[in-house]
This record gives structure tokens, C-alpha cells and sequence, in this order.
């Protein structure tokens, strides 16, 4: 375990202006960039770390009390759990430790894009290919995504030299020393257009409307997103382009209402028909269907159709289709029609007068009795 004090050659009361001195001393000394002896790195990282420790007066009294760093380890190899970082104070002084990191590239990869596409309930329950148009940014096709114009080249920046980066003095607590910055006669490139192409401007991509088959899987809804890789806008410079998204919305269909992978239907049925039971034919996504009318059939009930609803995005089969039964009164019956009602009414047991049931034999009738005798 090394000793912070011994690593920066001061003793256990010096003041912070001498331990000051001392590591700025000894950092000139032992920077890599001056000196190339093998052991040069780990000695200027034991006395940045020990000057870390040393400088903060909290850190410097734990220190002293307890002979490590608030429990761990305070071998100068170890920089973890101490808000310190070496590589940080490196770039911050150094520019990196002295080494740049070369010239930016012009080329990015494009932004991705969203639109958004209509489609029927019926495209939606069994998929359909659709054709699309979009305007979105392309490679330049005169000057292929080079930026430049026909016959020209990028020159090498004559500020940088090429590198992107540009070296600027700056006073720090180890004196002057040399910084890395980008530069700003490139803008970090290392070259220069000097003759752009004509039609992007130098930017190596353009705007252009282009036409696209997507395929729609079936059983998408609204809000379903379609990621098309490689189909967004071109990056810069002749880059990748990003992806597109296509987001579905699904248009309400007047004979179907949708809820999950289910559809819901009403079909109406003549009084008569539900009273006496029927065979009907009803219009789906899959043609007509029979539908059997049980006699007896009541306004509400509900007829499955399995199979003939939505296709499942992911999985295999249909979710169903349900009929909701609604039954027809006549709502102006002719004298005829009214009088076979009276009759048919009669017949059940039930009198009419004015319109007013009075009498029946039924279970309004009992319930009627029930009630009157309490």
C-alpha cells in the first residue's frame, strides 16, 4: 500500500501550497509526453492520484485518520468510488494523453422517417401490398454523395493539416500546456470542399419524391408500425440511409365494428322471423354466410361466426365474427296488420285496450296478483 505523502516527497504536515509545488513538479517530470521511461505512466498516475487525495482537504483528513480512501483500497492503482478520473484530467490537460483522434467524417448515417398510411378494415383483416409515395432526402445522383463537383476533390485543410484538430496552449496548475481542439477552418473534416456539387450544394444528398410497395401483414391496427430498414432519408455525404416507419390507421367500416381481433355485426330480423325461426344469408369479408334464426330468437342474442373475424398478427387462425340479433317491430301497421295483431294477441292469452295491456293470463298476470295482495 503506497504512501500518499512518500509518492509526492512532502511530509504528513505539509500545506496545501506545498503539496501543491511538489506534484506540479513532478507531474512535468513524469508526463508521458516527456518522458519515455516504461514506468513513466504509472508513476504520473500514483502522484495524480495522490495529489487527488491530498488537495481535497475532507479526503486528505480521512485520510490521515484512518489510513486509506472512506474504506477501500488506497493503493494508487485504484481510481473506482473516488469521483476521480484520470482520463478525464488527461483529456482535460493533455488532449487525450497527446494522442487526436482524428479527422471527422463527413458521412452520417440519415435520419429515420414516419408516416402514416390509411387502409380498409378489410385490407387490415387479411393484409394487402400497398404502394406508397414518399419525399424524403436521397444520395445526390450527380455527384454519387461525394459533395464535390464533377472533376474536383476535398482539399486537405492547409490549418489543420488534415487532422480535425488544432493544438491551443492553456494555463493549468502544471503550467502551459498544449490542448487538442477541433478545428474551425474545416469544422473537424481535415478537408474542404472548395468547388460543390451544383445540385446539393455540397451536401452530398437531395430531396426527391420516390415511389414504394410495402406489404401490410394482416391483422394490423391503427397504431401498428411497419419499421422498413434502410428506407428513410440518405445521410449526408453519401451515408446509410435510416429506416422508415409506416404507421398504420385503420378506416371504420359502416357494416363492422372491430374490437381486438373479433368484428361485430347487426343483422336485422322481421318480427315474425325471430318468432317462427329462418334461414338467412348475411355478407361478410368471406362472402355470404347461412345464419340459422331459431324460433324464439330475442332482440340481444348473439350468433358466432368462429374464424371469420380478424387474422391474428402473430400467432396462426381468426378471431371471430358476432352477429347481434335485432329484431324488427312494425312501427305503422295498417288496419289489417293491427287486427291480425289483436288476434295473435288473444290467442296468447294478452287483451289490448286503447293500447293498454289489461288482462293476461301470463306471468305479468301472476306477478300482477302477487303484488296486488300484499
Amino acid at each position: 500500500m503506497s504512501n500518499h505523502y512518500d509518492a509526492l516527497g512532502v511530509s504528513r504536515d505539509a500545506t496545501p501550497e506545498e503539496i501543491k509545488k511538489a506534484y506540479r513538479k513532478l507531474a512535468r517530470k513524469l508526463h508521458p509526453d516527456v518522458n519515455n521511461a516504461d514506468d513513466a505512466q504509472d508513476r504520473f498516475k500514483a502522484v495524480t492520484h495522490a495529489y487527488e487525495i491530498l488537495s481535497d482537504p475532507q479526503k486528505r483528513r480521512v485520510y490521515d485518520t484512518t489510513g486509506n480512501e472512506n474504506g477501500t483500497d488506497n493503493g494508487a492503482g485504484n481510481f473506482a468510488g473516488q469521483g476521480f478520473a484520470f482520463q478525464d484530467i488527461f483529456e482535460t490537460f493533455f488532449g487525450g494523453g497527446g494522442q487526436g483522434h482524428g479527422p471527422a467524417s463527413r458521412m452520417r448515417r440519415g435520419q429515420d422517417a414516419l408516416i402514416t398510411v390509411r387502409i380498409d378494415l378489410r385490407e387490415a383483416v387479411f393484409g394487402v401490398n400497398k404502394k406508397l409515395e414518399v419525399e424524403t432526402a436521397v444520395t445526390c445522383p450527380t455527384c454519387g454523395g461525394s459533395c464535390c463537383r464533377e472533376g474536383t476533390h476535398p482539399t486537405t485543410c492547409d490549418v489543420c493539416h488534415g487532422s480535425g484538430q488544432i493544438q491551443r496552449p492553456m494555463r493549468s496548475i502544471l503550467g502551459n500546456v498544449m490542448t487538442l481542439a477541433t478545428c474551425n477552418s474545416c469544422q473537424g473534416f481535415g478537408t474542404m470542399i472548395i468547388d460543390p456539387c451544383n445540385e446539393c450544394m455540397g451536401e452530398g444528398r437531395v430531396r426527391s419524391r420516390r415511389s414504394l410497395t410495402i406489404k401490410v401483414p394482416a391483422g394490423v391496427a391503427t397504431g401498428t408500425r411497419i419499421q422498413l430498414a434502410g428506407q428513410g432519408e440518405a445521410g449526408p455525404a453519401g451515408g446509410p440511409a435510416g429506416d422508415l416507419y409506416v404507421e398504420m390507421k385503420v378506416n371504420n367500416d359502416p357494416a363492422f365494428l372491430r374490437e381486438g381481433d373479433d368484428l361485430h355485426a347487426t343483422l336485422s330480423v322481421p318480427m315474425t322471423a325471430a318468432a317462427l325461426g329462418t334461414e338467412l344469408t348475411m355478407d361478410t369479408y368471406d362472402g355470404d354466410q347461412p345464419i340459422s334464426i331459431r324460433p324464439g330468437t330475442q332482440a340481444g342474442e348473439v350468433i358466432n361466426l368462429r374464424n371469420l373475424g380478424v387474422t391474428h398478427l402473430r400467432g396462426y387462425g381468426r378471431g371471430n365474427l358476432l352477429v347481434h340479433i335485432h329484431v324488427e317491430t312494425p312501427t305503422k301497421p295498417d288496419a289489417a296488420q293491427e287486427e291480425l295483431l289483436k288476434q295473435l294477441a288473444a290467442l296468447r292469452g294478452e287483451t289490448y285496450t286503447e293500447g293498454k295491456l289489461v288482462s293476461s293470463g301470463g306471468m305479468f298476470a301472476k306477478l300482477r296478483d302477487k303484488l296486488g295482495n300484499l
